[in-house]
C-alpha cells in the first residue's frame, strides 16, 4: 500500500487557524479532489469536523483519534496508525489530509508527498511537521497564481528516495 500525504502549507508551514484552512485556493481544492477520488482518505477527528461536507464523498474517509466510542454516519474510526491502515489494508494507495499531528503519525511512513506550498505567512495555529528534503526526490513542480485571492503558490510532488 502506498501512503501518500497530501497538504497545504505556508512558507512557515502553517497549514489551520481555529481548526479552518488558512486559505481557500479553487486550484488546490480541485487537485486534492483529483488525487483522492476513490481512495481512503485519513484523518483526525478535528480535521474530519472542519470538512463542509462529510464524509468527503467518493472516497472512504477515515478518522483517527483517541476518543473512544466515537461515530460519524459514513466514517470509518480508528483508535491508531495500525489500526487506520488495518481498516484500508486492500487499497493501493491512501492519502493522509491533516492535521498536524496525524502528519507527524504518518510521516515516517509515507512514500508520497503532494505539497501546496503558499508563498506567504499566515498566521496559525496548527502546522505541518518539518521536513528532512534530502530523504524526498522531487517529481513534479508547479508554480500558480490565484487571481481570485492574489496568492501565489506551487504544487510539489516527491517520492521517498531509497534506503542507503
Amino acid at each position: 500500500m502506498k501512503i501518500s500525504i497530501i497538504a497545504a502549507i505556508t512558507q512557515n508551514n502553517g497549514i489551520g487557524k481555529n481548526n479552518d484552512l488558512l486559505c481557500h485556493l479553487s486550484e488546490d481544492l480541485k487537485r486534492f479532489k483529483k488525487l483522492t477520488m476513490g481512495k481512503p482518505v485519513l484523518m483526525g477527528r478535528k480535521t474530519y469536523e472542519s470538512l463542509p461536507f462529510q464524509p468527503l464523498p467518493g472516497r472512504e474517509n477515515i478518522i483517527i483519534s483517541h476518543q473512544k466510542n466515537l461515530q460519524f454516519p459514513g466514517a470509518k474510526i480508528s483508535n491508531s496508525l495500525d489500526e487506520a491502515l488495518a481498516l484500508c489494508k486492500n487499497a493501493p494507495e491512501i492519502f493522509v489530509c491533516g492535521g498536524a499531528q496525524i502528519y507527524e503519525l504518518f510521516i515516517p511512513y509515507a512514500d508520497s508527498l503532494f505539497l501546496t506550498k503558499i508563498l506567504q505567512d499566515f498566521e496559525a495555529d496548527a502546522f505541518f511537521p518539518e521536513i528532512n528534503y534530502q530523504n524526498w526526490q522531487q517529481i513534479n513542480k508547479e508554480n500558480k497564481h490565484d487571481a481570485k485571492t492574489g496568492l501565489d503558490f506551487i504544487f510539489e510532488d516527491y517520492t521517498r528516495k531509497p534506503a542507503n
